[in-house]
This record gives C-alpha cells, structure tokens and sequence, in this order.
C-alpha cells in the first residue's frame, strides 16, 4: 500500500486538505504525521492532530502518529487513553526509543504499533514475545533522512528486511516527493540513499521488492506524478511521458505490455508487430540512447513495426527508427518494466 505524509507544524490550508483529498483520490490509503519535531513549537499539535485526524476518517484513511512520551503529554494525550486518539481518526502510532516493549506490547492490543525497522534487536524480539504483543499489529517503520549521504545502503536495508519479515511484522519505507520538500534542506525525504531525487514512483516500486508499505516522505506529489501514482494503482500500469522526435511517433503511442521473455537491452511491446501498420519508411539512423522509443522499419522485414524502448545504450541501426525519447524524469521508470508489465506510451503534449 502507499502512503503520504503530513507535517503539523504549520496549519492545515484549505491547499493541504484539497491535497489529501486528491491522495485519497489517487488511491493512497495512509497518512503519517509527527508529534515530537524539536524545533516546532507543539502548542498547537492537539488542535491540527484533531483537524488531521478527522480529514483521515473523512477519505477513509489510516493515520500513523510518530511520538514520544513527552510529546504527547504536551499535545494533551497519554497512552493510558489512546482511545482518545483512536475517536479522532489515529489508527497507529510510531514509538520512539524511551517507551518500554512492555508498554509497546501491550499499546499492541489496542492499535496497530510501529517501531523503529533500524534499531530493532533480538532482545527486542523475545521482550515483545514474552510480553504477549499483538504481532499482527506490529510494523517496523525506516526512518527517512533528510541530510544526503546518511540514508540506508540498499544492501543493508535487504538484509534488515529478511530478518524484520522472518520475524512477522510489516515493514514500511519512505521514498522522497517531488514538490513541497521538506526544509530545512530540501533534499528529499527518502530511506535509501540512492532514491534520493529519483522518479518517487519509481522508488517506491523499488522498494516494494520487500516492503509491504511505502509513503512518500516529503509534503507534495506534482500533479503529473500523481497521474503516474493513479494509474499505476488503479490499473497496475505505468505511464511514461514521450519527447517526439518525428511524426511515426503516432504509431508507438498508447497502451503496450511488456513481453514474458524479458529483454536484457529493452522493452519490447508483445503486440506491437501484429498491428496493422502501413509501410515504416526507414528514418535516418541515430543512436538509441537510454529511454529511446523506436520502432522496426521495412528494412527489418517481418520485424516491422516491433516497438521497443531502450534499456541500456545502443548503436545505431538502419533497420531501427528512433522516434522519440522517454522524458528524463520517467527514465527510472523503464528498469521497472518487468516480463508482463503494463505500460503507456504519452506524448509529452498530452501531459497536463
């Protein structure tokens, strides 16, 4: 599942409630917050956790709280009474270190529990057991990292995840946005490293590779992104965004399915050669950078008409037509084209 993220300390704006409705929209079912960010003045936390959390119950969404002890005494709850906070809209709350896993086991009864995926251990594990916590109710949440070079290693992070799976909770990352950044830095919010400034839909299926939960950690989605989140929910299909290069791009665009046997070099259409197509003229040869579309000309006898988009860098070929350019943002996008995948070829002009 996909989630999205909202931060408390500014008021929510009629701009945020309209976004969170167009995420739910979208197909987003989870929203996480936090009460315990040092350098917000928490005064005002109760009022916009309140206001939050009945906009979650509004879109049907869940809502994830990631607080300290402290912090939330300071916004007016305790964990004596999480019904209190179950009543306006908070169905999980993120733990920090300074909460006992007895007191997480037995919060576990109650709600669902995430705790934090990097620090838990064995003893943490057989603490929990013995306590009789809800596993069932248990996640193990990766920290986001705003500073460049400090998010996970994507190695480490696998390894992590095996251990957190064998051991029976639900495992969520985060994977940056691409408008509204979090500041002070502004470099992304996302769990490894290498996905920092990448297409967030193309982290965020990287990560589903072994994550059962992925939420964008920054404030904002573009409206194009967003589009390419919806279909690829909705319809389990990718949208990517076509730079034209000649007119035979009319014959490329539109709805494809990526072949069973997978190409090792590129994406090929599974039913692009059974179209009815009129004659390719072949074009001038040109070579077929990373993100070329192209498609097979007359020269390339029964191969006519074969629709691919490249994966890796190759020569040029009289017998290949390059009649356009996947956009650089959605390039990432193309190493998540697997046997049977569903994709979408748009003109860049369609793009609204």
């Amino acid at each position: 599942m996909f989630g999205f993220s909202i931060f408390l300390n500014e008021e929510l704006t009629t701009e945020t409630k309209q976004y969170i409705e167009k995420m739910a929209r979208v197909g987003f079912s989870g929203i996480f917050t936090s009460l315990h960010i040092p350098e917000d003045n928490a005064t005002q936390y109760r009022k916009r956790l309140t206001e939050l959390g009945l906009l979650a119950k509004k879109f049907d969404l869940g809502l994830m709280v990631d607080i300290s002890g402290e912090a939330l005494k300071r916004a007016g709850f305790s964990f004596e009474r999480v019904d209190q906070l179950q009543e306006i809209g908070v169905t999980g709350l993120r733990m920090d270190y300074q909460i006992s896993n007895q007191q997480i086991a037995e919060l576990s009864q109650k709600m669902s529990i995430a705790l934090n995926a990097s620090t838990i251990t064995e003893v943490d594990l057989l603490e929990l057991k013995m306590a009789h916590a809800d596993f069932s109710r248990l996640e193990a949440w990766h920290n986001y990292y705003p500073r460049p070079e400090t998010a996970l290693d994507k190695n480490w992070y696998r390894q992590k995840n095996q251990w957190l799976k064998a051991s029976g909770f639900t495992i969520q990352g985060f994977v940056p946005g691409d408008e509204k950044l979090r500041g002070p830095l502004y470099q992304g919010l996302p769990t490894l490293e290498e996905h920092r400034g990448m297409h967030p839909l193309a982290a965020a299926i990287d990560l589903l590779m072994d994550t059962d939960k992925v939420y964008i950690g920054d404030s904002g989605l573009s409206a194009v992104v967003m589009k390419q989140f919806s279909t690829y929910i909705k319809k389990e299909t990718l949208l990517l965004h076509v730079e034209s290069f000649d007119q035979q791009i009319a014959n490329v665009l539109g709805e494809h399915v990526n072949r069973q046997d997978e190409a090792r070099d590129v994406v090929r259409s599974a039913e692009a050669r059974f179209k009815q197509l009129p004659t390719i003229v072949p074009l001038p040869a040109r070579e077929r950078l990373v993100g070329a579309v192209t498609i097979d000309n007359a020269k390339y006898l029964r191969y006519m008409g074969e629709i691919q988009v490249v994966k890796r860098q190759l020569p040029a070929d009289e017998k290949v037509n390059v009649v356009g350019r996947v956009i650089a943002q959605d390039r990432p996008l193309i190493q998540q084209i697997n046997a049977g995948q569903k994709y979408i070829l748009e003109s860049v002009e369609n793009n609204d």
